[in-house]
């Protein structure tokens, strides 16, 4: 498997190599950008000859240092050799979006993040974003392609796209929580929704992998899983974040602090064998439970011994996320209501909506969890996804080639 900075040097890409070294080059990108051999994507540009005048970098920063939610300052301090950087996660909402003045020095915007295939990562959107701020300023975007690690596979979508009213940077446009889609093949979906022309000569092209088996997971592309975030270790985190980052919007430690973000939870006042029990009766697929102690060293409950489950994946093709951890967080509800608490501080610079709201999509569940539903009827509420969404993801390639740089 190629991704699109593989592929650079190929006789394929003679019009993009052209196009680089005849431009000023902004570069969205971060530290997991790298090719198979291991090298970031900035010193590929550099030894390809393009001139780099902007390098902007998503939450986390360039250098994946931040913690979530964690702004990141311009100018900071980086490890990958290079100097001023504009960073698109600071302290406000207004910096999402690349400024037409550093817009003004480009004219190319180079795209190359690494996503991990559920709505909630804000990579991809950071990229919708400096895209459309790059159209409106008459900068063409290039987008180097990168699998979904979760697989493109439509029969894993999961998860309702949010209803109006719960557009967030945890979902700027409606999309399935677990969508089956890449990066480039998201932008270049909305781009061509709102009548923005694909290809070399349009506002967005795109370098795309080849050799992808869409079936299949990161496992079979033959090279490390490189952590795209602090809290991403694995490629099992990823197959868990589509359901583990729900615990984000409650009080429930998602394992932050802890060896294995997101796949541990709970918290000081949970009994973990009988959630375990209670989680092992409603059936779930492709997963095995144990209940764990464990304390984190930072984030949620610090320093406090935690009952709780880990989650390992038996099978990533029964495994569904999304199910899983609703049906964890209700349970762990159920044991002690007057302690569990859904999130009300404000999330990825909202402050009217609840955490736990903008990540499902809507107030239903939330509301559905506190009026004392089932588990069957609140996942029902959140899961399902339209089966037309499986067409898009059926045409995404064929988009792909529309785009194609």
């Amino acid at each position: 498997m190629l991704s699109g900075i593989d592929q650079l040097f190929g006789g394929q890409q003679s019009g993009v190599r052209r196009r680089l070294r005849g431009s000023r080059v902004g570069v969205l990108t971060h530290a997991p950008a790298v090719d198979r051999r291991g090298r970031h994507a900035l010193s590929v540009l550099e030894e390809l000859g393009a001139e780099i005048s902007v390098i902007f970098s998503p939450e986390h920063g360039l250098d994946g240092l931040a913690q979530a939610e964690e702004a990141v300052p311009n100018d900071g301090a980086n490890g990958q050799g290079v100097g001023s950087v504009i960073s698109l996660y600071g302290d406000s909402k207004e910096s999402l979006v690349p400024k037409p003045e550093d817009l003004s020095r480009v004219d190319v915007l180079l795209i190359d993040v690494v996503d991990v295939g559920s709505r909630y990562y804000t990579y991809v959107w950071s990229a919708l974003l400096a895209a459309r701020a790059a159209a409106a300023a008459g900068v063409h975007t290039v987008v180097l392609d990168r699998p979904n690690p979760l697989s493109g596979d439509p029969a894993t979508l999961e998860g309702a796209p949010q209803q109006p009213g719960f557009l967030s940077f945890v979902g700027l446009e409606p999309l399935p929580i677990r969508h089956a889609l890449t990066v480039a093949e998201i932008l270049a979906m909305f781009f061509e929704r709102d009548g923005q022309a694909l290809g070399a000569d349009g506002a967005l092209s795109v370098v795309p992998s080849v050799g992808w088996e869409r079936h299949r997971t990161a496992k079979a592309w033959g090279r490390p899983f490189i952590m795209p975030s602090p809290n991403m270790p694995t490629l099992e985190t990823a197959l868990v974040y589509p359901g583990g980052c729900l615990l984000e919007g409650t009080n429930l430690s998602e394992g932050r602090g802890t060896t294995a973000p997101f796949q541990i939870v709970g918290a000081p006042w949970l009994d973990g064998r009988a959630l375990a029990e209670e989680l092992s009766r409603v059936g779930l697929l492709g997963a095995q439970l144990r209940s764990i102690a464990f304390r984190p060293t930072f984030d949620k409950h610090a320093g406090q011994i935690c009952g709780g489950v880990m989650i390992h994946i038996t099978d990533p093709a029964l495994f569904r996320p999304v199910a899983t951890y609703v049906a964890l967080i209700l349970l762990a509800r159920a044991q002690n209501p007057e302690k569990f608490a859904f999130r009300t501080a404000p999330y990825e610079f909202e402050t009217e909506v609840p955490a736990f709201d903008l990540l499902t999509g809507s107030s239903a569940s939330r509301s559905a969890i506190l009026g004392g539903a089932s588990v069957e009827d609140v996942v029902a509420l959140v899961t399902p996804v339209d089966p037309a969404w499986r067409e898009v993801v059926l045409e995404a390639e064929a988009r792909l080639g529309r785009a194609r740089a």
